[in-house]
């Protein structure tokens, strides 16, 4: 007996508008979520997923509209709805958690402020009690000491620690249907292992229905009891998670399976080079604090990196990894000299970098520069990709007006991104997208190091195995080194020759990739890689 459904999309076709006509992003989407179930959307990046979950909640981006079709949700047909009548839905009877949390976050409001603001505009606390709610709900969604974090501005947080935020926010109402967009993306597997924990406890104990928006086909195998499989706007394939795992019936879906990064898949990156030489970036006894709001016999700062040393080596990638929170992306801000160090020292080539200022700093920033984690404020909004791509080089006075476009069609190529795309501005272009283009403008200058900061969990497996195996490649071509930032194992496990564990600011422990893999030697290293998605399904 079918069950019945909480959400049911039946026909639905949404389109953005654009310079040279419209672009039609879901192309006639039928899909059904019955209350206590978890369906899992997944598809690459611009296959139509997160529009299909924001055209549900009524927040299309500007030029986005629904063509045609249905979403019903319980017996109300939400494409029928104003405005007025949307908010009433949002947030008692739907809850969002967005993919991005800078631009979703308030970044000058308190993050108790902006939890507590959703339970006051439900009247779902008062003005007394709501400081106290918002404590509660950041704990259920795996901040560590709620009181701290409810002071802190988002800028004062982590990427991970930003989402959970979101996700307290999601969670204010009590919703009867969360539709999760990319919900763990920016988490460590074992915050992630608690959030979707705590998802499906909501879904089994609660009859909360959750629509699951993720490139992670690890996670959806984990977690969903259907999977639906988008592409080019379209549903390919929608089946039980165990028969579309054991049998995908569509050649899309069995691409996605094989791209997906597992432990077990062999590292594609060439063999370490020798290590003899001095390394191309040492830092010694590095240490950064941060201060901390004032409040009464509480601490005045935070140590986010504590006595961090570590070396890359020309050719070499270091992969840093750890939870949200643990130092990892404030490490690599260290090494890129965007934020100062509170004590030890920064070497590049033997030489000591920690308070270089004008040019030899201007020298540096050509030598070593940074895919940024987050691609939708990292790109400047009203330039073209060309533009953007270019930047670097119009900087440093490279090449004239030709040989610059020659370079970006060059770079674009390499990122698997069409020529037309140098045309395209950040806003017509899906997050993966995005990202590919913050990564070819890292590359324009031919850097001796990449800082890679989260550089591909916005991107879908399949375009996360090209940038990957692109990454691979351009370090045996030239010797770049790459300082890789990651929470993902399982794309360190490819990319990686060696690893250096992360947490609470203090490296526990550094090993080759293939030795802390085999045989971790830390307990917290054995924690994280047993927290893996993906273990109790096979991909």
């Amino acid at each position: 007996m079918t069950k019945p459904s909480l959400l049911s999309l039946q026909g639905l076709r949404v389109s953005y508008g654009t310079r040279t006509g419209p672009l039609h992003a879901v192309r006639g989407v039928d899909l059904d979520v019955a209350p206590g179930e978890i369906v899992a959307l997944v598809g690459e990046s611009g296959s139509g997923k997160s529009t299909t979950a924001h055209a549900v909640t009524g927040l299309l981006p500007r030029g986005g509209r629904i063509d045609a079709g249905r979403i019903r949700f319980g017996t109300r047909d939400l494409t029928a709805l104003s405005e007025k009548e949307l908010r009433t839905v949002r947030g008692t009877g739907i809850g969002l958690v967005p993919q991005d949390p800078a631009v979703s976050l308030n970044p000058v409001q308190r993050i108790g402020t902006q939890v507590a603001e959703v339970l006051r505009i439900h009247r779902l606390a008062t003005r007394r009690s709501a400081p106290g709610a918002s404590r509660e709900l950041l704990a259920r969604a795996g901040l560590p000491d709620p009181r701290t974090v409810a002071r802190r501005y988002p800028h004062e947080l982590s990427g991970g620690m930003r989402q959970r935020a979101l996700i307290a926010i999601a969670l204010a109402g009590d919703p009867r249907l969360i539709i999760a967009d990319e919900p763990t993306s920016a988490l460590d597997v074992t915050v992630q292992q608690g959030i979707l924990d705590h998802l499906q406890t909501l879904a089994r104990e609660s009859r909360t229905a959750v629509l699951l928006v993720t490139h992670d086909l690890a996670v959806a195998a984990d977690r969903a009891d259907r999977i639906a499989v988008m592409s080019q706007g379209r549903i390919v394939e929608c089946a039980p998670t165990g028969r579309l795992l054991d049998a995908p019936g569509d050649a899309y879906t069995r691409q996605l399976l094989s791209s997906a990064p597992r432990l077990q898949t062999p590292s594609i990156a060439l063999p370490p080079p020798a290590l003899g030489p001095a390394p191309l970036l040492e830092t010694e006894h590095l240490t950064k604090d941060f201060p901390l709001p004032r409040t009464v016999g509480g601490p005045r700062t935070l140590r986010a990196v504590d006595d961090v040393g570590i070396t890359v080596h020309r050719g070499e990638t270091v992969a840093l990894v750890g939870e949200s929170g643990s130092g990892k992306s404030t490490t690599a801000r260290l090494v890129l000299r965007l934020t100062p160090p509170t004590a030890g020292r920064i070497r590049i080539d033997g030489e000591d970098v920690t308070e270089a200022t004008g040019p030899r700093l201007r020298v540096l920033r050509r030598r070593v520069q940074l895919v940024y984690q987050n691609p939708y404020a990292s790109l400047h909004p009203r330039r073209t990709v060309g533009e953007i791509v270019a930047e670097p080089l119009s900087a440093f006075h490279v090449a004239d007006r030709r040989g610059r476009a020659a370079r970006v069609a060059e770079l674009l190529d390499r990122v698997a991104l069409p020529v037309t795309t140098a045309r395209r501005r950040p806003a017509e272009l899906s997050g993966g997208q995005r990202q590919r283009v913050a990564i070819a403008r890292a590359l324009a200058l031919s850097p001796d190091l990449v800082v890679c900061d989260e550089p591909v969990s916005a991107l879908d497996v399949s375009v996360q195995a090209q940038i990957l195996r692109l990454l691979a490649e351009l370090q045996a071509d030239t010797g770049v080194a790459y300082l890789f930032v990651s929470h993902d194992l399982a794309v360190v496990r490819q990319i990686a020759h060696r690893v250096v564990v992360m947490r609470a600011g203090r490296v526990l422990e550094s090993a080759p990739a293939d030795e802390l893999f085999r045989a971790p030697a830390h307990p917290y290293t054995r924690d994280l890689l047993a927290a893996v998605p993906g273990r109790t399904r096979a991909l």
